[in-house]
């Protein structure tokens, strides 16, 4: 489970987050973010999560939550401190797959500049052009990622 600490659950910070008017989409999610540089609250990263009756019934809203507070715990030591953020799922997360809202999740943290240098969102080092020959269908060997000081 996600540590308290770690959780929006106040009204007003939802509010806040919005505010901020930060936003970045995929087809799945949502995620609004609002940078906190106080002294205190710069050292915390707190998350929200944002499902509505559109998604679908309770036990699928339910089981998107969950799975959303899951990827934002188990990639907790790859995002970056002092920020709030909330992510907001669009009904096609109703019957998307984990490993799709995984990627649509790392892709908005990825995207909003949350993720900490140098490492890459599974908690390897990430390697400048490594995500581009792979879309292309090629592949980066070992050594070409030694090679590339990364």
């Amino acid at each position: 489970m996600l540590p308290s600490g770690e959780r929006l659950t106040l009204r007003k910070d939802f509010s806040a987050v919005y505010a901020a008017k930060r936003s970045w989409t995929t087809s799945l999610l949502v995620l609004y973010v609002r940078r906190v540089y106080s002294s205190e609250a710069a050292e915390t990263r707190r998350f929200g999560f944002v499902v509505s009756k559109k998604v679908g019934k309770a036990h699928d809203r339910n089981k998107v939550k969950r799975r959303l507070r899951e990827i934002a715990r188990l990639n907790g030591e790859t995002w970056k401190q002092g920020f709030d953020a909330v992510f907001v799922a669009r009904s096609a997360a109703a019957s998307a797959s984990y490993m799709e809202m995984e990627k649509a999740f790392e892709e908005l943290m990825r995207r909003g500049k949350l993720v900490r240098p140098g490492e890459d969102v599974a908690g390897g080092v990430s390697v400048s052009g490594a995500d581009s020959n792979k879309s292309k269908g090629g592949s980066v060997s070992d050594r070409e990622c030694e090679d590339s000081g990364s």
